[in-house]
């Protein structure tokens, strides 16, 4: 359900300015946060498209003539892109669908278009993941092979960058090398220096690299630091005794402009990361820098990659018998096997015989030989059997009474149809964040970066790898970042949901959810459905969901949309809103794909009617807008990539509404203000293309968290005018305020004192900035402002003693 604010723009910034005048805040307007009460009648229909099992997704557009339809297609449950594109007037998105839901949109009415990506793309991304790790591999064993039996010149390590640059006064080291024993053994390696040309190797001081491991393999050690003088040659023994030795060269510096300045280290990522490689990964990275970061066990684990086993006998609906094993798949239940057997003969009864895990079932005949177990009678008979209800579970299909005759068939292993290695873990899952910075005891400021909310989105968790290797990496030398981690509390979580994070990976490329069956016995719970299960996790949050009667979720259990049973059902949306309850957060990044838009709330609508969660008030909205664009910007920096303004802004106005979404309740639970990267234009491009995605992505979240610590050190108190201009009505003049920052502007018209009860200068509609009053010439007009970080104009104390706040007659100026 929606929570309220305390007062308007005042949630996170005003409440720091008003300390002293807690009344005031308390007794506060709460005009642009007042919550909109839709009927639950709205909420979208229980829809099933029929989604086959076995059957593959690609990528289709659909073509529609207005919004009102595109609102008809989210109400319908079909898994959307986050393409929305108008095209010659028409509106053209990307849906995410089977053949068999194909045919059930035409049937309804929708016109689908050309296709965009396939089951066969997404197998060619993973062959060339696989690919470039099996290349490392190869790389590693042929060096390792040649340093074996080297001869006293050779060496089992070889030195592949030396780099010295000065940031300012700071002169800095970085040093890459490669051993032969790096894919095994967990050693550093250390740098020898000297301390100018002509000098000796050591005499400028040692440093230690350490390694860089990406999916697994062994990639190099690498490292920098500090030095007293510019070293001219280095030298490294392995701890097998080889022997490297190379000249330092000068590293270009970047334009004095680059907030990232001269050396600073980046790309840290060569290919797609399933979940387990990810927290793998920030373990690593958190225990070579344990000052700095930390891992956090999440407190909820997930369902686990893991399913019951299955199997549906027989083809029609009245004689099919349903089975499902009592144990998990991996735990026994594909072990079970089923056969059902013509008895043989005539006048035999039905019976039901257990082997170990094979399972018997013996059906009925008449007088004349003929089969007459009914599919109802066959499930009561494994039920009522110790033997085989103490393995299995049968149900008729799909709450049918199951009166059609079952046919035989063959002995069958009930399956859970999962193919990923054993590596995989089938039990429930830790979900894991990095905790990054110098004090991580809630005294700094927050910053919350989360990634694969949807299961098949690969770039995005790779935006979250980059930018802790970033952090860490260039803390030592680089005065920006250092600053960042010493003055904020940085919160990053690579894969919320692991489950379908896996099952995207090695089962269904298209896998938006996570992979709980909510499915009732008598609904799609059965082997048939078992490719259309989980909730969306993005529609699964406490505000504005589907339970409050918004648009953009489903009640289907097995759409892709699936809101869940009740809010919070799930352990992944749980673990979110630990997370977000941190107090000292207020800054978040939901990392998305795909589409390239940069969005915050609202992100939710009811139809009809268009009814939207409370939209931001000018104030804010202006600060979302000035920080988002500094953070394009640094988006752009990497290959001149520009989210468009079309693309840009509350999520219920570029692209439609998603009920229940993470970035709703952090808004307007928790205050936080959050944005929402829609990276790319693709789940799963080829890697050329996800490299570039996942380094400007990259670029932008480190701007977040440099948008957050000028937030935090912000000191400074708006300055704000008054503008009169010629009103049409007789007698009237037309005012607005300006000021020189995101502000808000609190007014009185009845000469007294403003406060933060008094009238919030508000917006004058979606996407058209602030509104202009009408007022009688000469009224008197009393403000204030302030801004996001709740620093006042002029120090005013609104409620106080104190009468410097603005003022000024509404009179037209003179020319």
């Amino acid at each position: 359900m929606p929570h309220l604010g305390t007062n308007g723009f005042t949630r996170r910034n005003v409440l720091a300015a008003a300390a002293g005048a807690a009344g005031a805040v308390a007794t506060g307007a709460l005009v642009s946060r007042s919550e909109a009460a839709p009927n639950d009648s709205a909420a979208a229909p229980d829809i099933d498209l029929g989604h086959v099992a076995g059957e593959q997704s690609s990528v289709i557009e659909v073509v529609l003539p207005d919004r009102d339809e595109l609102d008809r297609l989210v109400a319908t449950g079909v898994d959307l892109d986050h393409q929305v594109n108008l095209v010659d007037d028409r509106l053209v998105v990307h849906a995410v669908i089977s053949p068999n839901e194909g045919a059930t949109l035409t049937a309804m009415g929708f016109t689908l278009g050309n296709v965009i990506y396939t089951p066969a793309d997404a197998k060619a991304r993973l062959a060339e993941r696989e690919a470039t790790i099996a290349g490392h591999v190869a790389a590693n064993e042929e060096f390792s092979a040649s340093a074996t039996g080297r001869t006293a010149t050779a060496s089992d390590v070889k030195i592949i960058r030396a780099d010295y640059y000065t940031q300012g006064t700071t002169m800095v080291l970085s040093v890459e090398a490669k051993w032969a024993q790096g894919q095994t053994a967990t050693d550093t390696l250390t740098v020898e220096r000297d301390s100018g040309k002509g000098t000796a190797i050591g005499s400028g001081g040692t440093q230690t690299i350490s390694r860089f491991v990406d999916a697994g393999v062994y990639l190099y050690h690498r490292g920098a630091a500090q030095v007293t003088a510019r070293p001219d040659y280095i030298r490294i023994t392995s701890p097998t005794g080889g022997i490297a030795v190379a000249k330092v060269k000068e590293w270009l510096p970047t334009p004095g402009h680059d907030p990232e300045g001269p050396g600073y280290q980046k790309d840290f990522i060569t290919s797609y990361l399933t979940p387990t490689e990810l927290y793998d990964r920030i373990k690593a990275i958190a225990a070579e820098h344990p000052k700095l970061a930390e891992i956090v066990e999440l407190p909820y684990k997930t369902n686990g990659y893991r399913r019951k086993a299955q199997a549906v006998f027989g083809s029609a609906s009245a004689s099919r018998v349903a089975v499902d094993s009592l144990a998990w798949g991996h735990e026994g239940g594909n072990s079970i096997a089923i056969e059902i057997v013509d008895p043989g003969g005539a006048g035999r009864p039905l019976s039901v015989s257990v082997t170990g895990t094979d399972i018997q079932v013996t059906l009925a005949s008449d007088t004349a030989g003929a089969v007459t177990s009914t599919a109802a009678e066959v499930v009561a008979a494994l039920n009522a059997s110790p033997g085989a209800s103490g393995l299995i579970q049968a149900y008729t299909y799909r709450g049918n009474t199951g009166a059609g005759v079952v046919a035989p068939a063959a002995r069958t292993l009930l399956t859970d149809d999962l193919t990923a290695p054993a590596s995989v873990s089938r039990e429930p899952h830790p979900v894991y964040a990095i905790r990054i910075g110098k004090h991580r005891n809630g005294s700094k400021l927050g910053v919350l970066a989360y990634a694969q909310e949807h299961a098949r989105e690969w770039v995005p968790p790779l935006v979250t790898i980059e930018t802790a290797e970033r952090l860490l990496r260039n803390y030592k030398h680089d005065w920006r970042t250092r600053e960042l981690l010493d003055n904020l509390d940085i919160w990053i979580a690579p894969s919320i949901n692991p489950d379908g994070g896996h099952y995207a990976f090695y089962d269904d490329n298209s896998q938006r959810r996570n992979m709980t069956n909510h499915c009732a016995p008598t609904g799609s719970a059965d082997f048939l459905a078992r490719d259309s299960w989980g909730v969306d996790n993005n529609r699964n949050y406490t505000e504005y969901s589907r339970f409050d009667g918004y648009s953009g979720a489903s009640a289907s259990c097995t759409s892709d949309t699936f809101s869940g049973p009740s809010e919070l059902s799930e352990p992944e949306n749980k673990n979110l809103d630990w997370l977000a309850a941190r107090p000292n957060i207020k800054f978040a990044m939901n990392l998305h794909s795909s589409g390239n838009y940069f969005m915050w709330s609202p992100g939710a609508y009811a139809v009809p009617g268009r009814i939207s969660a409370p939209r931001p008030t000018l104030a804010e909205e202006s600060y979302f807008w000035s920080a988002s664009s500094r953070i394009l910007t640094s988006i752009k920096r990497h290959r001149n990539l520009a989210v468009t303004p079309a693309r840009t802004g509350p999520i219920s106005d570029v692209l439609y509404s998603a009920a229940g979404n993470s970035g709703d309740m952090l808004w307007y639970k928790y205050d936080i203000y959050a944005w929402n990267f829609e990276v790319g234009t693709s789940f799963q491009p080829e890697w050329v293309e996800a490299h570039d995605e996942t380094m400007e992505f990259s670029n932008g979240l480190v701007e977040l968290f440099r948008v957050a610590r000028d937030f935090d050190k912000d000191r400074r108190s708006p300055k704000s005018k008054l503008k009169v201009s010629p009103s049409p009505t007789h007698g009237m003049v037309s005012v607005t305020f300006e000021t020189n920052e995101p502000a808000a502007v609190y007014y009185t018209l009845d000469r007294s004192a403003p406060t933060y009860s008094s009238t919030l200068y508000g917006s004058a509609g979606i996407r058209e900035g602030a509104e202009t009053l009408t007022v009688r010439a000469g009224t008197t007009i009393n403000w204030f402002s302030v801004d996001a970080a709740g620093n006042v104009e002029d120090d005013y104390r609104p409620g106080g003693h104190r009468r410097n706040y603005r003022t000024a007659k509404a009179i037209l100026p003179r020319h």
